[in-house]
């Protein structure tokens, strides 16, 4: 025989047919699920910063202005009172002494200052001693 016998290839494809006419139906078939509802909340904004720097003689200086003692305590305050609270970097040469910088950091929490960081220059690699 040369022919080639087709029926049993029929055959499967009826069945086939069948089967998906069955299954269609159900896979449009909706189900109600309970799910959550998130809310987005509102991320906080960003604080500003405020930049207080210091010099090997004492002076200070507010975001690059120079200012003396009494008005950076004035500045300071007004800055604790705002909403919101901007970060303090506190920026100091290596010889200032370490008790000008403990009075300014008790200013600082004295007038309301919560968030207060120092601000370094790392090393550079090619001034850093050889192993």
């Amino acid at each position: 025989m040369s022919e080639i016998n087709v029926t049993p290839m029929v055959d499967v494809m009826l069945v086939l047919l069948i089967i998906f006419m069955i299954t269609a139906p159900l896979i449009t078939h909706k189900i109600a699920i309970d799910l959550p509802q998130a809310s987005a909340a509102r991320n906080p904004d960003k604080p500003d910063i405020v930049t207080l720097s210091i010099d090997a003689g004492g002076q200070l200086f507010w975001n690059e202005q120079t200012v003396t003692a009494d008005e950076w305590k004035v500045r300071v305050r007004a800055a604790a009172l705002k909403d919101p609270q901007p970060e303090l970097h506190l920026r100091a040469e290596k010889t200032t002494q370490y008790q000008q910088l403990a009075e300014i950091m008790a200013d600082a929490q004295a007038a309301g200052m919560v968030r207060i960081g120092f601000v370094t220059n790392p090393k550079d690699k090619a001034s850093a001693p050889a192993p």
